[in-house]
């Protein structure tokens, strides 16, 4: 009987990472329509972020282990910092309903974590593409997270106006506009991660 080839190593490393972040994102976008638990909440973020870091120290020990690799080393070390700090931003951002006491829905980050599980489902989807070496098709994914960093670029804006239009306790305020702009900042992330595939594709097309 015919036998799939193994997955190299880095590339079964990165589906993890793909596959940790969907859940993360997933689940912070459920735990912020119910803030009834933080602490749960917090603490499944914080696991999260821990398997990310325990996949970060597979593939820095392998990269000191191995002559070869499937793409340049350069490239896998910016992958995997991309994709880390797409969970770092999750869990930090997590960490901010605890610190400020934050437990009412909030119509903008609820709008601004559908951006994020979307990105992730977009990035998920590329790196199994680069895991097959399927590399032109990833682009379509990366023209999609940038078009959902622009939606969160126009989030923050509106989500910003409508605070300074409507909350009068400057505590309040800087505790929203903070968590607004880490999440906005998370966009970012994972527009740094399209940036990096993009150019995976240009050197290895």
């Amino acid at each position: 009987m015919f036998k799939k080839p193994k997955k190299d190593i880095f590339f079964r490393t990165f589906e993890e990472m793909a596959d940790t972040i969907v859940e993360a994102a997933e689940y912070f976008a459920k735990g912020v329509t119910d803030l009834s638990d933080v602490e749960t909440f917090v603490k499944r973020m914080k696991d999260y972020e821990g398997q990310c870091d325990q996949y970060t120290h597979t593939i820095l020990s392998e990269l000191n282990k191995v002559f070869m690799t499937p793409i340049e080393r350069e490239d896998i070390m910016a992958l995997t910092t991309s994709l880390d700090d797409v969970m770092d931003g999750l869990e930090a951002t997590s960490t901010r309903f605890l610190m400020y006491h934050i437990k009412e829905k909030d119509d903008h980050i609820t709008a601004f974590a559908d951006i994020l599980v979307r990105s992730a489902h977009q990035i998920k989807s590329a790196i199994n593409l680069l895991t097959v070496k399927k590399l032109l098709p990833i682009r379509e994914h990366n023209i999609a997270i940038h078009g959902l960093e622009n939606e969160g670029d126009d989030l923050l804006r509106i989500s910003v106006t409508q605070l300074f239009a409507n909350v009068t306790d400057p505590i309040e305020l800087i505790k929203r506009k903070e968590v607004y702009e880490r999440l906005e900042q998370t966009t970012d992330c994972c527009e740094d991660v399209a940036n990096t595939l993009e150019t995976i594709v240009m050197r290895n097309s």
